[in-house]
């Protein structure tokens, strides 16, 4: 009965979310309370201390490095900087969008900011050179995620602290998010190839004016500000990637464990936010307008019912319906799954992921099988329909074209863009299955 109690919980925070414009996360919480009191006997001090404080200094600290980046104008000028480049290869376009897109999420602007950066630049770019806007939005979105699922950026933190919530050593969270960065990376990689050979082939005969170089305005130069930006920054991620990856290469030194244990990445993000304001980087009230408060109340809010959930035992109940099939078909059914929720459920990170990892946690451990793959392949399918309208990355692309365009470009992102990413993400799910469980 209370699992049943947490089901309509999870499913009423999502429908009243999207339909009154609130928080999912703000209506998860008091679910979580109800149900905990009343459900679970809990105390109110109890459901309070479920609160994932972790996840949530993590992300705070992250935001608040990179959103110097964002605030002085560093990845604005770097994205502006890059499509230059690419003026004289309209043909490339797709790719120039997501190559930008995925490397100015890894510097750490994360998801959200590149899509209000980029999206709105790339759709005028692709009523100029008569480019379809579902394969210059998609391309985008596929960069954005892409990206942000690097191992120090906002995605791969996340991905890393969920993993450790549901038991894991850090070390196999690293793992975890380099498996998922690089599946993914490749998954988004194959998309965009795919689009642009279906849009030659569809598009036989392209008018001249699509092949001409594009006439855009060349961007500033870095200024000395924003240089300086740009080194924290790679020393940031240098500090961050060295220890794990030496401790991976050579597990028994015991320095190299010591210090790979003490490597925290909220902590390293506070001390590089100091010397940030120390070098006049930014100025403080700015740098605040940066931290995804809205991302961070929704994946804590349903991170409280996702944790109600495991003390109800619903974890458990979900895991004992999946983990009877056969493994390989395992890895396939929780893509499938995440897939669907994230096409109607409005976000990957802050509803998909909290609810399912404690699920595919718990499944990694009554099969035996490898918990990287599961963890993979949920994200790998999960982030496939981050177009779709009903998610944010979709709604979001809706909202920067022409009121008359709208209802057309809905119409791509769900029947064109999500089973179009969704086939070739299963495709990959399928294969890296395939090569794990040889």
């Amino acid at each position: 009965m209370t699992s049943l109690l947490i089901g309509i919980a999870l499913i009423f925070s999502v429908v009243f979310g999207r339909l009154k414009k609130v928080n999912i996360g703000l209506v998860a919480i008091p679910c979580a309370y109800l149900i905990g009191v009343f459900c679970l006997h809990m105390s109110p001090k109890q459901v309070v201390t479920l609160w994932p404080i972790s996840l949530f200094f993590t992300i705070l600290a992250v935001s608040l490095f990179f959103g110097f980046a964002a605030a002085n104008g560093t990845l604005e000028v770097l994205a502006n900087n890059l499509l230059y480049h690419f003026r004289k290869f309209p043909a490339l376009l797709p790719i120039a969008f997501f190559l930008v897109a995925a490397l100015v999420s890894a510097l750490g602007a994360g998801y959200y900011a590149v899509m209000v950066l980029l999206v709105p630049v790339v759709l005028v770019i692709c009523r100029k050179m008569h480019i379809s806007m579902i394969i210059g939005a998609l391309a985008v979105e596929l960069g954005c995620q892409a990206g942000s699922n690097f191992m120090v950026a906002l995605n791969g933190v996340i991905f890393r602290n969920l993993i450790t919530q549901v038991g894991y050593s850090s070390n196999l969270a690293f793992k975890g998010a380099t498996s998922i960065f690089i599946a993914y990376f490749i998954t988004a990689s194959l998309i965009v190839i795919a689009l642009l050979v279906y849009s030659h082939i569809k598009n036989d005969h392209q008018d001249e004016e699509t092949q001409e170089e594009m006439d855009l305005e060349k961007p500033k130069a870095f200024s000395h500000e924003q240089r300086l930006n740009l080194l924290l920054i790679l020393i940031f991620m240098l500090a961050l990637l060295i220890p794990p990856i030496w401790h991976l290469i050579d597990p028994h030194n015991a320095q190299v464990t010591f210090v790979n244990s003490i490597m925290d990445v909220g902590f390293l993000s506070l001390i590089f936010t100091i010397i940030a304001y120390l070098l006049g980087l930014g100025r403080r009230g700015k740098i605040m307008d940066y931290v995804p408060w809205n991302t961070i109340l929704m994946i804590s809010g349903m991170g409280m019912l996702g944790a109600i959930a495991a003390k109800a035992g619903t974890i458990q109940l979900l895991a004992r319906s999946i983990e009877g099939a056969p493994h390989i078909v395992i890895p396939v059914a929780f893509a499938l799954i995440a897939c669907l929720m994230n096409t109607f459920c409005g976000s990957y990170l802050g509803v998909v992921a909290p609810a399912m990892f404690p699920v595919v946690a718990a499944v990694a451990h009554t099969t035996g099988m490898d918990p990287v793959l599961l963890f993979t392949c949920t994200t790998v399918g999960g982030l496939s329909a981050g177009i779709s309208p009903f998610s944010a990355g979709g709604a979001m692309t809706i909202g920067f074209v022409k009121k008359e365009e709208r209802d057309d470009m809905f119409k791509k992102t769900l029947y064109f863009g999500v089973p179009f990413s969704a086939a070739i993400a299963l495709i990959v799910v399928i294969v890296y299955s395939l090569i794990v469980n040889h």
